[in-house]
C-alpha cells in the first residue's frame, strides 16, 4: 500500500496560471540534487539512529505541530528572471509540500517571507562553501523544528545542473546554523525550470530534511534507503520511464513516482507508508528533542 499525495486541481491550474505569468524557461535533462552521504557515513548514521529509538512505541504517534517555514528569497535583481519569487508562488510552493506530506502526518506553516538582493549570494552558493555559510549565517531563522528554504540561482559551474540540496536532521547538532533546504529559485510552482516547475523540489529536499535517503540509496544491494516499502533501485530515474525494472532479482519496478527519486515533477505522487514512518520517527528522535516522546 502507498500513500498517495494527490494535488488538488485547484492547485494544478493555479501553477499553470503561474507558469504563463513566467514565459522565460531554462530546460534541465534531470532531476540535480546535491543531498548525499558516502556509504560510511550512511552506516553510521543508521546505527546511531537505531540506539537513538526509544524502546516504547505508540502507534497513536502519527501527526506532530506545523512545521513553521521560513522562505529567504535571494535575487541578483528585483526580477522574476534574477530571483524575486512573487508571493504568490511561495504560497502555492507551500500548498503543494502540503498535499504531499499530509498523508504522512506533517503539515507545513508559512512563518516569514524574507527578500535580500546579493549577487554572490544568488549566484555562486553551493554546497559546502563559505558562501552559502556566509549566507545562512545571516538569514537562518527559528530553531530545531522550523525549516528554513534559501531560493538562489546556483549560477556557479558547481551547481550549474543541481535543483537543490537540504541538511539531513542529524546534522543539527553540531551544525545548527546549516540546518535547511536551498532550491534553485525556478524550480518553485510556475517557475522556469522546464519539467521541474511544479515544486517538487521542494519536497524531493524536504524529504532529505525529515530524515529520508534516495530511493536508489545503494543501488539493488545492502539496505538501500533503510524502508521496505521502497523497491530497490539500482540507478535514479530520469523522465517518467513507466515499467522500469533496474532489480530485477528484487520485487517490484523502480519507484519512479516516489518524491525521493529524480523523475519529473509531473511524474511524482507518492510516499510510501514506510518512509512516512521513517519521517515521523527521525522527526522524533533528532527534532523534538530534548522533550522525550515514543516513537514509530
Amino acid at each position: 500500500m502507498r500513500l498517495l499525495a494527490l494535488v488538488p486541481a485547484a492547485l494544478v491550474l493555479y501553477t499553470s496560471t503561474l507558469a504563463a505569468a513566467n514565459p522565460v524557461t531554462s530546460e534541465f535533462t534531470n532531476r540535480g540534487c546535491s543531498t548525499t552521504e558516502t556509504d560510511e557515513v550512511k552506516a553510521s548514521v543508521e546505527e546511531e539512529f537505531r540506539a537513538l529509538k526509544l524502546k516504547k512505541t505508540v502507534s497513536a504517534l502519527e501527526t506532530f505541530p506545523p512545521i513553521d517555514v521560513y522562505f529567504h528569497v535571494v535575487m541578483k535583481n528585483d526580477t522574476v528572471v534574477g530571483g524575486n519569487v512573487t508571493e504568490p508562488s511561495i504560497h502555492a510552493q507551500i500548498d503543494v509540500i502540503n498535499a504531499a506530506y499530509e498523508p504522512s502526518g506533517f503539515q507545513f506553516k508559512l512563518k516569514e517571507i524574507t527578500r535580500n538582493v546579493n549577487s554572490t549570494w544568488f549566484t555562486d552558493v553551493a554546497t559546502g562553501n563559505a558562501i552559502q555559510d556566509e549566507m545562512k549565517q545571516v538569514l537562518r531563522k527559528g530553531g530545531i523544528r522550523d525549516m528554513n528554504i534559501y531560493s538562489v540561482g546556483f549560477e556557479n559551474e558547481k551547481m550549474a545542473h543541481e535543483l537543490g540540496y537540504a541538511t539531513y536532521p542529524w546534522a543539527y547538532a553540531k551544525s545548527p546554523q546549516d540546518d535547511g533546504v536551498v532550491i534553485r529559485h525556478s524550480s518553485v510552482p510556475g517557475g522556469a525550470a522546464k519539467n521541474f516547475d511544479l515544486g517538487h523540489t521542494v519536497t524531493h529536499e524536504a524529504g532529505h530534511w525529515l530524515g529520508l535517503w534516495h530511493t536508489f540509496q545503494g543501488g539493488c544491494g545492502g539496505t538501500g534507503d533503510e524502508v521496505d516499502d521502497t523497491p530497490p533501485e539500482a540507478s535514479a530515474a530520469d523522465g517518467c520511464p513507466v515499467g522500469r525494472d533496474t532489480c530485477q532479482d528484487d520485487k517490484g519496478f523502480d519507484p519512479i513516482h516516489n518524491f525521493m527519486d529524480y523523475s519529473v515533477d509531473a511524474c511524482m505522487s507518492e510516499f510510501t507508508p514506510g518512509q512516512g514512518a521513517r519521517m515521523r520517527a527521525q522527526f522524533a528522535v533528532y527534532r523534538l528533542q530534548p522533550k522525550q516522546i515514543d516513537i514509530l
